[in-house]
């Protein structure tokens, strides 16, 4: 069995949807002791702590640092430097660190010797939904999750990093840090100002009433990436820019290829035909959002016949299990999820299961 990830506590410094989801997968799976939350924002720890994302938040960096075993950074890409400078005088040697942001070069140059052990690394994940709220950990599961480690960091702590991803229901994968943001640039950054781009034309059009009745359908699911939050975005491309730069000019070149196609229909269908067949060719993402269950997670002891009792204390009571998924095996025993149809069942179940002495999330 694979031992539990991280058997001291863990922080996650700042609370936002990333750092949100992170921080539930975390403790949901029973991979860390505990979860520390820092966020100088007072509604973004009360969210955490209402969604069940944390078990201690922190309003201010400190001594209490010192006593994580890792941390994960999660504050906007252009802040992560300043962030791990104020954190650095605090943390263990032996602690590892990681961080979520989006451009990667600059950050693990500036990380890399401050913070001890860190690996940068880039969860491709999100929605248009921002903040602590909405945060939800099955949104990281079957995410490609990008690592990108200093040249110089052992590779045992590379390895935990992975070990944490893995764990998270996320696939790693390795990339070095200028190509890492060379391609984001390209399939995440770009997208999100073109995003921008079309939104503005259509708001900024003297027939705007009008073609904002028209709007629907392709133009919103074009667009849905604009509705994200406009700092963590502007922060992200901002700090990608040059990297970005170089994309423009592609698509310009795509461009003026395609407005000259325009008065040749037959040439134009090639391009449209292999644009097709890429976008055919893309990987589906299947995350377990839908359809909605209201979930218990469950710590099960490593003993015969635990599951039996566990379903079997549910069944007395009338509780119905309508799903059930192991999440992860650890030394102790497992993290198993049950879903219930209603929020009446998931309570029955959680007053159920704590009375026959499980520790449940």
């Amino acid at each position: 069995m694979k031992p539990q990830l991280f058997k001291g506590p863990v922080g996650v410094f700042g609370l936002g949807l990333i750092g949100g989801s992170v921080a539930l997968g975390l403790r949901e799976r029973f991979l860390a002791g505990e979860v520390h939350g820092y966020d100088p924002s007072p509604q973004s720890r009360a969210d955490a702590l209402e969604v069940g994302a944390v078990d201690v938040v922190h309003e201010d960096l400190g001594e209490w640092i010192g006593t994580l075993e890792a941390g994960i950074l999660a504050a906007p890409v252009g802040a992560l430097t300043q962030l791990g400078h104020q954190i650095a005088p605090f943390a263990r040697p032996d602690s590892c660190w990681t961080d979520v942001g989006g451009v990667k070069a600059p950050v693990v140059a500036a990380l890399h010797g401050m913070l001890p052990n860190f690996v940068g690394s880039h969860p491709m994940a999100g929605s248009e939904h921002a903040g602590c709220a909405n945060a939800h950990a099955a949104l990281l599961e079957n995410a490609v999750w990008v690592i990108t480690p200093h040249p110089d960091t052992p590779w045992g702590h590379v390895d935990r990093i992975k070990a944490m991803v893995d764990a998270l229901g996320a696939y790693p994968l390795l990339l070095n840090a200028d190509l890492h943001d060379r391609l984001v640039a390209r399939v995440s950054h770009l997208p999100y100002l073109l995003a921008v781009a079309l939104t503005l034309m259509v708001g900024r059009d003297r027939d705007h009433e009008q073609l904002m009745f028209l709007a629907a359908g392709g133009f919103r699911d074009l667009t849905r990436v604009a509705s994200g939050s406009p700092r963590m975005s502007r922060d992200m491309v901002a700090v990608n820019r040059d990297a970005i730069k170089g994309a423009l000019e592609d698509l310009r070149g795509v461009i003026e290829r395609l407005s000259g196609l325009l008065d040749d229909p037959d040439r134009l269908l090639e391009d449209a035909t292999e644009a097709k067949a890429t976008r055919d060719a893309l990987p589906i993402v299947r995350r377990s959002l839908l359809p909605r269950m209201y979930d218990v997670v469950v710590s099960l002891p490593d003993r015969p016949g635990e599951l039996a009792r566990l379903t079997g204390a549910c069944a007395d009571r009338g509780v119905n299990i309508r799903d059930i998924e192991v999440l992860t095996i650890r030394e102790e025993g497992e993290a198993i999820r049950l879903g219930f149809h209603t929020p009446e069942e998931r309570d029955e179940a959680r007053k159920v299961l704590t009375d026959s002495g499980y520790v449940t999330r």
